[in-house]
């Protein structure tokens, strides 16, 4: 397969796990929907558990690049730390928001040694990594504490927008945000 056409069927198959799931969503139906025949996904990624794989590095890259530019836009480090749910809020309005996908791979592989729920977490550790470090910078005296705080307040939002019992999860959770960051300097 030509990287451009392996390419083309990790972002088709990306929106197409992202709405529909990963245990739902069959080789056929990514072939009807992307074009790409199964002869032509298979000689590329082995098993459907690969494209899987490789859709998920290519969340995890896009998903991290978008999250960690706008907070930078924020400015000073505790800004960019409450810009992290401004940003949330944007996705939660977009349309096709579908909760997280990472959360959703962990949930249908649930065992911690598989290879997709490896990815997943591995996600989520990069995440917490940079937010640290963030909190580091601006101040925090529990670095690892508060960003383990404001990652369970991110992911308690996603739910929450997913499930659509609040009207407002990432401005409720900014607001703790700010609460739990009081000793953090401006």
């Amino acid at each position: 397969m030509r990287p451009q056409k392996r390419d083309e069927l990790v972002r088709e198959s990306l929106k197409i796990f992202y709405r529909e799931g990963f245990h739902a969503t069959g080789m056929d139906r990514l072939a009807a929907e992307t074009g790409i025949s199964k002869t032509t996904m298979f000689r590329h990624f082995r098993t459907k558990e690969d494209l899987i794989l490789a859709v998920l590095r290519l969340r995890d890259e896009e998903f991290r690049n978008w999250l960690f530019r706008r907070m930078e836009q924020a400015g000073r480090p505790r800004a960019q730390l409450l810009a992290m749910f401004d940003a949330l809020g944007e996705w939660f309005a977009s349309p096709g928001f579908s909760s997280c996908m990472f959360i959703k791979a962990a949930s249908e592989y649930p065992s911690r040694s598989h290879p997709i729920h490896a990815q997943s977490a591995e996600h989520k550790r990069l995440l917490f990594q940079r937010v640290e470090r963030i909190a580091k910078v601006a101040g925090a005296p529990d670095p690892a504490g508060l960003a383990r705080s404001l990652l369970i307040l991110k992911e308690g939002a996603i739910v929450t927008a997913h499930i659509g019992h609040e009207k407002d999860p990432a401005a409720d959770a900014r607001r703790i945000a700010e609460r739990l960051m009081a000793d953090v300097p401006a």
